[in-house]
C-alpha cells in the first residue's frame, strides 16, 4: 500500500533546510505510526512536484533516511518504509493536563514568568530596523571555519574529548587557551585551578551568587543595571541594595554599609555603556579592602572595544583576591553558544565547580573542543577584528543619525560596545513607543526593565547596532525621531 502524497506538507515557519524538513516529515510519520513498515513512499519526482521543491532535494532526503534505516530503496520500484524502522509505541500517546493538582499551591513562584527581565521577539529578523541587543550578524560570523572546527572536534583524534565525561572538569585545551591568551589581554594571570567554564555569563553569575550569598548576606548592584542579575540575586534570598550610577559608572561612595558582595560592569556599564576610569577602579578596590567586601566583575563585552585601547580589567588591578571575574564568548562569537567562564581564587572556583557538578557536571565536551580549535587557529581573532570594524562603522553612522535627528544620548562609553543608551523627553513612555515603532518594522528596547526602584524613569531606551545593516541605520533612527515627536 502506498503512502499518499497528500500526507506531506511544508510548514512555512519551520526551521532548517528543505531537505531536513522532508527527512523530519518522513521520520515523524514513522515514529507516530502513520507510516508502516513495507509501505511505499511517493516517488521523488511526484513528491517534489507536490511540495514545489527540486527533485534532488527529495532524493537527498530519502538517501539520508536510507542511511538511517528508516527507509529502504528497492531499485526501480522506489522507496519503502524499512522493516527495521523504529516501532511506534504500542500504547496511544496522551497529552497530560494539570488534572486535580493545585499547582498554585505547590509552586513557589520564585522564578517568575520572565526571569531574564527582558522581552526579545523571536522573529526579530523580519524587522527591517532591528536595533536589538545581543543578536549575531550572520554576515560577519565565520561560519565556514566554525564548521571546519566542529568537524575537527568530531574527528577520531578528538574522540576522547567528545565522549569523555569530564565529571567536574573542563576541556584542558580550552582552559589552556583562556589562561594563556584570553585573560592576559585583560591583564589577568590565572592558573587552571582558578578558571571554570560555564554555560555563558548568566550561568557564571548564578553560580557566583549561589556560592557567595545567602539570607544572612548583603549584595549590592548597579541601578540602572542588568535585569537578569536582579532576578537571580533574588533567588539567593540575600538582602539587596542598589548603587547609584553616573557618567563614569558605579559610584563607590554609594555602596551601602555592610555590603558583602558588589556586582558591577566597569568596562561597559549595562545599560548606559559608561566606562569606569582607572582611578575610580582603584578607589573601588581600596574600599573593598577597607570594608571587607568582594566584587564580581561582569566583563561581558570587552572584545567590542574599537574607539581606543581598552582599560585594564578591574581583576587585573586586584592584589588582594577580592575580584571574581566573569567572561563570555556569547557576544564575540554568537549568543546561542552559551559559553563563558569564571576566574577567581582557587577556593572559590573549587566551590563553584562542585555546585556546577551537581547541576550539569560540565558544558558539552564537543562545544568546548570546537571553541578551543576556533580560538587557537586564529579564527576568533580574525572575527573580533572584522566585527570591531563593522561596529565602528555602524556606530559612526548611528552617532551622526542621532545628531541629525536631535535625539538625546543618555550614556556614553569610552571604548565602543554595541549599543547606545538613549533618553526621550520626560513625557514619553518608551514601552508604548516601542509598540508603536514595532508596527513600522523598528525594534528598540524600552529602558524601564533596567531600573529597579518602583518610581524609576520610563523615558529611556536602548539602541543596539550589532545586527542592523549600516545602510538602514539612518532611516531607522529617523522613524524613531518621528515617533517621539508625535508623542511630545
Amino acid at each position: 500500500m502506498g503512502i499518499s502524497v497528500e500526507s506531506f506538507f511544508l510548514d512555512p515557519a519551520a526551521e532548517g533546510t528543505l531537505q531536513r524538513q522532508i527527512q523530519q516529515m518522513v521520520a515523524q510519520g514513522i515514529l507516530e505510526g502513520r507510516f508502516r513498515a513495507g509501505e511505499k513512499l511517493p516517488s521523488s519526482r511526484r513528491l517534489a512536484q507536490y511540495l514545489g521543491v527540486s527533485r534532488i532535494t527529495v532524493t537527498l532526503a530519502y538517501t539520508e533516511l536510507v542511511a538511517d534505516d528508516y527507509v529502504t530503496a528497492r531499485g526501480r520500484s522506489g522507496y519503502f518504509v524499512s522493516e527495521n524502522a523504529p516501532e511506534p509505541p504500542a500504547f496511544p500517546a496522551r497529552r497530560s493536563d494539570s488534572g486535580s493538582v493545585d499547582w498554585s499551591r505547590i509552586l513557589s513562584g520564585r522564578y517568575g514568568e520572565n526571569p531574564l527581565g527582558l522581552s526579545k521577539p523571536r522573529d526579530w529578523t523580519r524587522f527591517r530596523y532591528p536595533f536589538i541587543y545581543g543578536q549575531a550578524d550572520p554576515t560577519l560570523f565565520d561560519s565556514a571555519n566554525w564548521r571546519l572546527c566542529a568537524l575537527q572536534a568530531l574527528g577520531r583524534r578528538d574522540f576522547t574529548a567528545l565522549t569523555t565525561d569530564y565529571f567536574e572538569d573542563d576541556d584542558p585545551q580550552l582552559v589552556e587557551f583562556i589562561a594563556r591568551q584570553t585573560l592576559p589581554r585583560r591583564g589577568i594571570l590565572a592558573s587552571h585551578d582558578e578558571i571554570l567554564v560555564t554555560l555563558g555569563a548568566q550561568n557564571a553569575l548564578w553560580l557566583t551568587a549561589q556560592v557567595l550569598l545567602n539570607p544572612r548576606r548583603h549584595a549590592s548592584f548597579e541601578d540602572p543595571g542588568y535585569p537578569a542579575l536582579h532576578s537571580l540575586l533574588k533567588l539567593s534570598r540575600c538582602r539587596l541594595d542598589t548603587i547609584r550610577i553616573d557618567k563614569s559608572g558605579l559610584v563607590p561612595e554609594s555602596i551601602p554599609d555592610d555590603t558583602d558582595v558588589v556586582f558591577t560592569t566597569p568596562s561597559h556599564q549595562c545599560p548606559t555603556t559608561a566606562t569606569m576610569p582607572v582611578d575610580r577602579r582603584r578607589k573601588l578596590l581600596a574600599k573593598a579592602e577597607a570594608e571587607d567586601f568582594l566584587i564580581v566583575e561582569d566583563d561581558y563585552e570587552f572584545e567590542n572595544s574599537y574607539h581606543a585601547p581598552t582599560s585594564p580589567a578591574l581583576k587585573s588591578l586586584d592584589r588582594n583576591g577580592r575580584v571574581i571575574y566573569v567572561g563570555s564568548f556569547s557576544k564575540s562569537l554568537f549568543p546561542g553558544l552559551r559559553l563563558g567562564y569564571l576566574v577567581g581564587p582557587a577556593p572559590f572556583i573549587r566551590e563553584a565547580r562542585a555546585l556546577r557538578a551537581t547541576v550539569l557536571r560540565h558544558p558539552p565536551g564537543h562545544i568546548q573542543r570546537t571553541v578551543a580549535y576556533f580560538l587557537s587557529l586564529g579564527h576568533y581573532d580574525a572575527l573580533v577584528r572584522r566585527t570591531s570594524r563593522a561596529l565602528h562603522e555602524r556606530r559612526t553612522v548611528l552617532d551622526a543619525a542621532i545628531a541629525e535627528n536631535g535625539l538625546t544620548v543618555a550614556g556614553q562609553g569610552s571604548f565602543g560596545g554595541s549599543s547606545v543608551w538613549m533618553r526621550a523627553p520626560d513625557n514619553v513612555d518608551t514601552t508604548i513607543l516601542a509598540q508603536t515603532l514595532a508596527a513600522k518594522s523598528v525594534l528598540i528596547e524600552p529602558g524601564a526593565p533596567f531600573f529597579f526602584s518602583p518610581d524609576g524613569p520610563t523615558n529611556h531606551f536602548r539602541l543596539a547596532y550589532s545586527s542592523i545593516p549600516t545602510n538602514r541605520i539612518r532611516e531607522g533612527v529617523a522613524l524613531i525621531a518621528q515617533a517621539i515627536k508625535k508623542r511630545t
